[in-house]
């Protein structure tokens, strides 16, 4: 299961094709402004990046520490090498980003041997990571010693608090570490109600891929390191994994004008409200249903062909699977940037007109 991108033209509109086809948000380029002053110390010696981590350690607790990095691939592919030996593997859901989508750089790059389980929704639960460690001590198998979780999944699926703490502790208890891929971490945690650390540091995730791209940033990431013991030598990691910015102050400014503010929670709430208006607004036309649930920034409605065939021809928009019925099941994604006119133009193409 997964995308299959049905066609590459840029002469598509690309607006609901993900939610990393906006723009920055317009107080980041003003936050990119303030940064571009004067000299400042690279590799994190300036202002922001000390400031940024003022913020971890007061949203993530005392022992906190992050660091920045250019994208959610090389915020996972650190995350994952950090918290594993030569010998270790992370389990994950078939349909994790960090299964189908880095590219093979968790495998090329890190030497991160993954254990994909399937999933009914896109999570993980406690008795699929006491499977995986079945073959603990044996020399023959990869040793699971870590698990990574995605927040939001890719089915658009969400993990609670006392989910995500039922996991951790089963990981724990086993000896594993637990990573978050927190791509979409800010649309979890407005959708729940909840803060970032009510998600991570408060239920036992060990280290945290923020992520603030698909949100407004430009180019900025960062790994959150919750529980320094379970990864020690990150900072070097960092450094040899191509992830350190020589210019830190640029990939800060951007974390602390997004997490430091509520810009976020604003953001990622107008992406999953407006994801909620064009799913009820497909549902309502005839035949159509949603494969499941609206929590997040992604909808996923099963429709007659002719219609996703009028979607398609003028919009960048995935057929994610067939339905059991042979329909097409259509992701169609929402941003901080999509406008109410969009949705109702979307609709009118839906509708044929």
């Amino acid at each position: 299961m997964g995308a299959t991108e049905t066609t590459t033209s840029a002469s598509l509109d690309a607006s609901f094709a993900s939610d990393n086809v906006a723009g920055v948000s317009p107080e980041i380029l003003e936050a990119l402004q303030r940064a571009n002053s004067g000299a400042a110390l690279p590799y994190g010696g300036d202002r922001e990046s000390a400031h940024l981590r003022e913020w971890a350690k007061a949203e993530f607790g005392e022992q906190a520490e992050i660091l920045p990095v250019f994208n959610g691939t090389g915020a996972n592919v650190v995350s994952l090498q950090a918290l594993l030996p030569r010998w270790g593997a992370a389990i994950c859901t078939e349909e994790a980003h960090v299964n189908n989508d880095e590219g093979a750089a968790p495998e090329r790059l890190g030497a991160i041997k993954l254990l994909p389980l399937a999933s009914q929704d896109g999570r993980l639960t406690p008795e699929d990571v006491q499977a995986a460690t079945a073959r603990r001590g044996d020399v023959h198998a990869a040793q699971a010693l870590a698990v990574t979780l995605t927040q939001s999944t890719e089915l658009g699926t969400l993990y609670t608090p006392e989910q995500i703490a039922a996991l951790t502790e089963t990981a724990h208890s086993a000896g594993l570490g637990v990573h978050m891929d927190g791509a979409r971490i800010s649309n979890a945690a407005s959708a729940l109600g909840t803060s970032l650390a009510a998600l991570t540091t408060d239920v036992g995730v060990d280290v945290l891929s923020l992520g603030g791209t698909k949100n407004g940033a430009l180019a900025a990431e960062a790994v959150v390191v919750i529980n320094p013991e379970r990864v020690p030598g990150v900072e070097y990691i960092h450094k040899y994994s191509m992830q350190l910015a020589s210019k830190q102050r640029f990939v800060a400014a951007q974390l602390l004008e997004l997490f430091g503010t509520d810009l976020w929670r604003t953001n990622a709430a107008h992406a999953n409200a407006q994801a909620r208006v064009l799913a009820e607004g497909l549902a309502s036309l005839e035949g159509v249903t949603l494969a499941r649930p609206t929590a997040v920034n992604a909808a996923f409605p099963e429709m007659p062909v002719e219609m996703a065939a009028r979607i398609q021809s003028r919009y960048l928009a995935h057929t994610w699977e067939t339905a059991p019925s042979g329909l097409p099941v259509l992701r169609i994604m929402c941003s901080f940037a999509t406008t109410d006119a969009q949705i109702s133009e979307l609709l009118q193409v839906a509708r044929g007109a």
